[in-house]
């Protein structure tokens, strides 16, 4: 049990690490396309959802939130007003949703691949083959968590604001918002799986897993 608690807290500690680390570093952790910054830090989140479970991932969530809200602070671009309550623009700036926006998205990816995986897990208890189709659901699920919710919150929050940041038409909004989503939330999705996939696989095969979590050690 403390060997497994000490596992389970230097496992956070490192992820945080690489939250931070991944942050600062240009074009790493969140890579500026000028309109929006499309970023790689879910990536370790819902690593660390799958693999320590929804505490500790939605701990890890919040400091992903938390690297977003300072980023668009102290790097602005296009629409840094739905991360970021400090910058301003103009007439354009953020608020308090700003920080919902931030922080409540990045929370949930690090619990809904928790769920989604064990849910699959258990769904298909008998198919040898069920932790392959359970790790890329539950972190292409973790990517779509943090990129449908952010801009569908942007599109309620600050629908005026978008239109007059990128001096479009108010009925253009939802459509460039989907864009968006396509263009942004598609390949960090194919990168969740891919990375964090085979980095989960790899962490559960050594991370011993907690029964009253719902997740049993297994080699596979």
């Amino acid at each position: 049990m403390n060997n497994r608690k000490t596992l389970s807290m230097v496992l956070t500690a490192l992820f945080i690490a690489i939250i931070a680390v991944m942050t600062f570093i240009p074009n790493v952790g969140y890579i500026n396309l000028i309109v929006i910054k499309a970023t790689l830090l879910h990536v370790p989140v819902i690593v660390g959802s799958v693999v320590l479970g929804p505490k500790k991932g939605a701990v890890l969530g919040a400091v992903f939130g938390i690297t977003s809200l300072i980023k668009n602070t102290l790097e602005p671009s296009l629409l840094s007003f739905a991360f970021s309550p400090f910058y301003q623009v103009g007439e354009i700036g953020g608020n308090g949703w700003s920080v919902v926006i931030a922080l409540v998205p990045r929370i949930l990816v690090g619990v809904v691949p928790y769920f989604v995986f064990t849910g699959v897990e258990r769904a298909l208890k008998n198919w040898k083959a069920r932790r392959a189709a359970a790790l890329p659901l539950a972190c292409a699920a973790g990517a779509f968590t943090n990129t449908l919710l952010v801009m569908n919150l942007i599109y309620f929050c600050f629908r005026e604001e978008f239109a007059a940041a990128k001096s479009i038409a108010l009925d253009a909004v939802y459509t460039t918002i989907l864009s968006i989503i396509a263009v942004n939330g598609i390949p960090e999705a194919i990168v969740a799986v891919v990375i964090g996939g085979a980095v989960s696989l790899a962490l559960l095969r050594i991370v011993p897993q907690s029964e009253k979590n719902g997740l049993v050690r297994r080699n596979v």
